[in-house]
């Protein structure tokens, strides 16, 4: 409940309360970096896909030197197991590198050829991923089918095959961790299946060095049932990956949690009045929002402009990962727009209008249905006697515009009230002074009512008539 200088008369209504004369600031944020967005700005963008470029360059080059060792140490200590893993690792390579070249083009710059940038390169760099992952799980399943049953001893201790196989668990320990992190900070698809890849790595160089010691002591089937187990987990996250992949290709919506959090936050934003629809697709590492949002049917162009600008720039440094908003805005269609009425008495809807907006000592606050009107509340207004002292209608405007009023329907007002109403999307039309509410109302619905596009009385007359005490036309 807030204490209000337009204070509720006891002879109607409910007893609530409007609100303290000083309007909130809109919600904002000074411009910092926000994790993995934007602000205002391609800097941002840009770090986070150098930073997965280093990521998945390093990576590779790891990678290759892991799959070349395998290999080597395979041949020369007739270890096929090892030497099917280093190819195997050989595969890795290519996909990590896949990632990087995918990286590499979403950070091109944008051109006319590509306005919206190459973001969705990383997206189809990791389908083909998926594709690799899924035949690596095919492979690795086919070379499992070939260890079941007794496997021949290798007669001295494979003591090397087995510190390569171990190093090698470790550093893909390593590299997940990295390319896991380093894909979640900046959202990167590719870097997380990669990571989802190495930890399975890790599992495949565990079942590799099982197999050699195994293949040493002559225990059957072990080397075999777990490269079969392991092989179908690397299958599951590369399909995972692949249809993934499509989904995004495709604009599937995937984030439903945002699109409602996004709709929340920026109904709250001075000017926007409804949310029609908010739509997101995801490109690359980054996501693309289309906003419908609804304001006042008669705001002039500037203004519909610079709400959505508001709505633009509160939602790319709010939200992180989206890297571009577009905004529509259409005049709004309220079924049941909220009236405030300056009135000289309180009789229902027969009280009168009173001729200043600012000086009247009551205002009927009245719900506009299709058929119907239902009297919200009558409010006494508390400002009359200071009116020497403040604004009066300043006082007022204030207030009313924290009520959520849609229509003003007044005999006369001011300058300054008349653009603090226009610039909080308030519609205010003519009426005529000692008119019954009820005959306002009606020639509203007929669309016998001037809309009010300028003040009826400049400032001046308003400080005139309060400095000689004359009678006042009201701000």
């Amino acid at each position: 409940m807030y204490m209000s200088a337009l204070r509720h008369d006891n002879r109607k209504g409910s007893g609530t309360a409007l609100f303290s004369d000083s309007l909130p600031p809109l919600s904002s944020h000074d411009g910092g970096t926000v994790p993995g967005g934007t602000t205002g700005s391609d800097g941002i963008v840009k770090t986070n896909l150098r930073k997965g470029q280093r990521t998945a360059l390093v990576a590779s080059i790891v990678t290759l030197m892991l799959a070349g060792v395998k290999t080597l140490v395979g041949y020369g200590f007739d270890s096929p197991l090892l030497v099917a893993d280093g190819f195997h690792t050989l595969s890795d390579f290519t996909v990590i590198f896949a990632s990087w070249f995918g990286l590499f083009l979403a950070a091109r710059e944008k051109t006319d050829r590509f306005p919206y940038g190459l973001y969705k390169a990383e997206t189809l760099i990791s389908f083909v991923i998926g594709l690799f992952i899924t035949w690596a799980g095919i492979d690795v399943f086919l070379e499992g089918v070939k260890k079941f049953g007794p496997p021949a001893s290798t007669g001295s201790f494979p003591l090397l095959p087995i510190i390569v196989s171990f190093v090698s668990a470790i550093i893909a320990f390593f590299l997940a961790r990295r390319e896991g992190s380093v894909g979640k900070a900046i959202n990167s698809q590719s870097l997380k299946a990669i990571a989802q890849d190495s930890y399975l790595n890790i599992a495949v160089s565990f079942a590799v060095l099982a197999g050699i010691v195994a293949a040493y002591v002559s225990v059957p089937y072990v080397e075999g049932v777990l490269l079969v187990i392991i092989s179908l987990l690397i299958a599951k996250l590369g399909l995972e990956t692949i249809w993934l992949s499509l989904l995004i290709l495709l604009d599937a919506n995937l984030d439903r949690p945002l699109q409602s959090e996004i709709a929340r936050e920026i109904k709250n934003i001075q000017g926007v009045t409804g949310i029609r629809d908010v739509k997101i697709r995801q490109a690359g590492p980054f996501r693309l929002v289309e906003c419908k949002i609804e304001s006042g049917p008669h705001v002039p162009l500037y203004q519909a402009h610079g709400v959505a600008d508001r709505v633009e720039d509160y939602i790319k440094k709010t939200f992180p990962y989206i890297e571009s908003v577009y905004v529509h805005i259409e005049p709004r269609k309220s079924e049941t727009p909220l009236a405030v009425i300056p009135v000289k008495d309180i009789n229902g809807l027969g009280s009168k209008v009173h001729g200043h907006f600012g000086r009247a000592p009551y205002f009927i606050v009245v719900r506009l249905g299709e058929d119907t009107v239902e009297i919200e509340d009558f409010y006494y207004n508390e400002h009359l006697g200071n009116k020497g002292n403040i604004h009066v209608g300043v006082k007022v405007i204030r207030e009313l515009i924290k009520y959520g009023i849609d229509v003003l329907f007044t005999s006369q007002i001011g300058e300054i009230s008349f653009y603090m109403l226009k610039d909080a999307f308030v519609d205010i039309y003519k009426a005529r002074e000692d008119e019954p509410v009820s005959e306002v109302i009606e020639r509203f619905r007929r669309g016998d009512i001037e809309t009010l596009n300028a003040p009826t009385h400049p400032a001046e007359t308003s400080q005139a008539g309060r400095m000689t005490g004359a009678k006042d036309n009201g701000p």
